[in-house]
């Protein structure tokens, strides 16, 4: 493993405060208006998860758990927060990486997401350092053992779910949605699940179709059919933060209980040290193509 190698561990980022949320929000339009209406709705759904995300805190545990066991230096940079990916870019040259490995702490491609972290990297080294991007880590045997190891057991229905994108991407052949079902069934297999399904959260309202079917029409249909017990397991998602602690620990939680269908979801993957050595490895297998060993 190259000693002048380090990892730039990326993630999407969060408001720490309620006066950072109108500028979040701005960040993640690009300039464009952002409604009094749309922050105060993503206000109240803050105060309701107790008025702040822990993302932030939960990466920063990422990133030294996985330095730690790499030892390498690791440094954090966000999409749509502080530190940003440029920042982290600059850290990684300044203690002499010529060889920086971006990870992005989500694990299926979509050049919606995947990709614009990559353009935000890439940008940001314009050159000074050789790029690897592990841009898909979705049929990761340790990290699908780790979710396996969660679901395995129940006596409950598993839902696996994960952040829609519009659905304009299976007209370019974008791997988002395949990798997301293949991720549910290895894992299902893992575990030897046979009542399981798959839905998407998170949709945004933008006024064209995202993929679906939605975790809550999801959960009516399975309501309809009989289910009583779901056990959620999130797989586009490996921190606790809004899409968690709203989405489903709030809004979904609620519309179980409206159907008189228990819900529970898995604990998220957040700092566990089966999961930290899953990014570890990953981290090494691509060091290790490059170096060709």
């Amino acid at each position: 493993m190259p000693v002048s190698a380090a990892v730039v561990l990326m993630a999407y980022g969060s408001p720490e405060t309620a006066d950072d949320i109108r500028p979040y929000l701005e960040d993640i339009r690009e300039g464009r208006p952002v409604s009094a209406r749309a922050v105060a709705e993503l206000t109240e759904r803050y105060r309701r998860i107790g008025g702040r995300s822990p993302l932030v805190e939960i990466t920063e545990r990422q990133r030294a758990a996985l330095e730690a066991e790499l030892e390498l230096p690791v440094f954090v940079g966000m999409k749509h927060w502080r530190p940003r990916i440029a920042e982290a870019a600059e850290r990684a040259l300044a203690v002499g990486a010529d060889t920086i490995v971006g990870l992005v702490l989500a694990p299926h491609y979509s050049a919606l997401s995947i990709g614009g972290y990559r353009d935000r990297l890439e940008g940001a080294l314009s050159g000074r350092a050789d790029l690897l991007v592990v841009e898909s880590w979705h049929d990761h045997g340790p990290f699908l053992d780790v979710l396996a190891d969660r679901v395995r057991g129940t006596d409950a229905h598993v839902f696996f779910t994960a952040h829609s994108l519009p659905a304009r991407i299976r007209a370019s052949g974008d791997p988002y949605e395949d990798q997301l079902l293949e991720t549910a069934r290895l894992v299902a297999e893992r575990a030897g699940l046979r009542d399981w399904s798959f839905a998407f959260q998170s949709a945004s309202e933008t006024g064209e179709p995202w993929l679906g079917p939605d975790i809550l029409d999801e959960l009516e249909s399975l309501a309809g059919r009989g289910v009583r017990k779901v056990l959620v397991c999130p797989v586009g998602f490996v921190s606790d933060h809004l899409e968690i602690l709203w989405d489903l620990d709030v809004e979904a939680r609620e519309k179980a209980a409206a159907l008189e269908l228990g819900l529970a979801r898995i604990p998220s993957l957040n700092d566990d040290p089966a999961f930290i050595a899953a990014l570890a490895g990953l981290v090494r297998q691509t060091l290790a193509v490059r170096s060709g060993a």
